[in-house]
């Protein structure tokens, strides 16, 4: 920390030197040195100067910051922009970072979930289809019944692989239920209750 604060010292007027603004400068001057740690430096703010923390975030500002910094402390360096002065303060925003990335972890495997969960249940339909499109005489009801066991087998089969767990899934297998009903002659219900059994079944 001492080394950090030193280097800090010396090489804060070079780089107020390389930009400008009043705001800009303030933010410099009440800007701490907290911590060296990997290849970052970290750079606290006062948290009554909170408003300050956009100008050291400019491009030009991390441009020299950096720049400078690696020069004086002989390694490449990223500049890290905290609220706050403390060790105890980095630690907190190092943990509100992980949360972030946890969150935003959970989210894209929600997207990718609901993503695949969709595309199942396309190549159901899709196979749904093709299966009431390859049916012989499809007027007589004694095929529309083929392809609604057919229909159901399949449905069901489908659900034990990709259990309904999202919206998203819901809406793609009730789109499916829709289909068979259409091509069946048959209510949707029925259709759904029968596709029920089925899975019960086992």
């Amino acid at each position: 920390m001492a080394g950090l604060a030193e280097a800090w010292s010396e090489t804060l007027p070079e780089i107020m030197n390389r930009v400008t603004g009043v705001g800009v400068w303030t933010a410099l001057k009440s800007s701490v040195p907290v911590v060296h740690e990997d290849d970052s430096i970290v750079l606290g703010v006062p948290s009554r100067d909170s408003e300050l923390i956009g100008h050291l975030k400019l491009p030009q500002v991390r441009n020299a910051v950096e720049t400078l910094m690696s020069q004086r402390l002989n390694q490449k360096v990223n500049l890290v922009v905290i609220n706050g002065t403390t060790e105890a303060d980095w630690e907190t925003e190092k943990k509100r970072q992980l949360e972030r990335r946890k969150l935003q972890e959970q989210a894209l495997a929600r997207q990718r979930a609901e993503v695949a969960a969709g595309k199942s249940w396309d190549s159901v339909y899709e196979e749904i289809s093709r299966a009431f499109a390859s049916l012989p005489n499809r007027s007589l009801p004694q095929n529309r019944a083929k392809f609604f066991t057919e229909a159901v087998e399949i449905i069901a089969q489908a659900l034990l692989e990709a259990p309904i767990n999202d919206d998203l899934a819901e809406r793609n297998y009730a789109r499916c239920i829709e289909r068979v009903a259409q091509h069946a002659d048959l209510p949707s219900t029925f259709v759904a209750l029968k596709i029920l059994e089925r899975s019960f079944a086992g």
